[in-house]
């Protein structure tokens, strides 16, 4: 019987005590820049995740099992929006993601909700491509709008984890006072670029070209998503030498047999922009990003 009583109270107080649990704000980022950006405003206080590396297309990614256990133990999902995740993200939150990470709730940012888009279609049609209804998705690449979207990260994260929020303005205002320092430089370089003309790939340096104020004056695609065909590159070879193309760019995830045999017919730089960062990367990576691909962009810019 004293033994049983023993059992009792043992099992009794081993409910009592609670069982320690994580701290951490679980961020699922669709993308690298997404994730990074997290761990610039929570550091220590938060794990982040992102579903992609530097190079897999953002658009065509798998809903597989490991996602699906990530998104699962998010208490925040973090991805660009604008139809860019349309043909994995919906899946991944229906299949067990908790309603806390669901559109409309403060658990789901989506990026493109938050800043100005570019190229928002007047017509959508599959004839035209893999037109976006929602506008370019790619909004990371403009300076601004990692600050306006810090902003809105830091102000979900002081809700979500209420303990921490003031860790989280005060990491706010510092990356915002650094950052804001660092666009000044970034703005001096690139006017030395303005009216820079180019070519690429794919439009995911739209909102880049946009801040810039660079000229693209062409893409390989021949519609978005499209890959060229022989008659279109011909038709940009020709275009390529009756303008003064400076650069031909594309992101590390987009194929590169067009660029080489339109640069190695015109001797027209072919250049890879980072486009993001690591899939771990942490603080300082998303300067560095942009560090890196304006100096691209001046080494091009100074080749005769």
């Amino acid at each position: 019987m004293n033994r049983l009583r023993i059992l009792c109270l043992l099992f009794i107080g081993g409910m009592a005590v609670p069982s320690p649990v994580s701290a951490d704000l679980r961020v699922f980022a669709c993308e690298p820049e997404w994730a990074a950006l997290a761990r610039e405003i929570g550091g220590e206080k938060v794990n982040a995740y992102s579903a992609t590396h530097v190079r897999q297309d953002p658009h065509h990614i798998r809903a597989k099992p490991s996602l699906i256990s990530r998104i699962r133990r998010a208490d925040l999902v973090f991805c660009s929006g604008a139809d860019l995740e349309v043909g994995w993200l919906p899946l991944l939150l229906q299949r067990g993601a908790r309603a806390g990470v669901q559109p409309g709730k403060t658990g789901h940012l989506m990026a493109a909700e938050h800043v100005p888009v570019l190229e928002i279609p007047k017509v959508v049609d599959r004839s035209l491509g893999d037109v976006h209804p929602g506008g370019n998705p790619h909004v990371h690449m403009n300076p601004n709008n990692i600050l306006i979207l810090a902003r809105e990260l830091a102000r979900r994260m002081a809700i979500l984890d209420s303990e921490n929020a003031t860790h989280y303005r005060n990491r706010l205002s510092a990356f915002s006072d650094g950052w804001r320092k660092a666009m000044d430089g970034w703005k001096r370089r690139v006017a030395q670029l303005s009216g820079m003309p180019v070519i690429v790939h794919h439009k995911s340096f739209t909102y880049l070209f946009d801040w810039a104020a660079l000229k693209e004056i062409a893409t390989l695609e021949v519609k978005p998503g499209i890959p060229p065909t022989v008659s279109h590159l011909n038709k940009l070879l020709q275009l390529a030498r009756t303008t003064n193309v400076k650069a031909i760019l594309r992101a590390p995830y987009d194929p590169s047999d067009g660029t080489e045999w339109l640069a190695s017919k015109t001797r027209i730089a072919q250049v890879e922009l980072p486009y993001t960062v690591g899939r771990d990367a942490g603080p300082g990576a998303l300067a560095d990003m942009f560090d890196r691909t304006i100096a691209l962009l001046e080494e091009a810019h100074a080749k005769p």
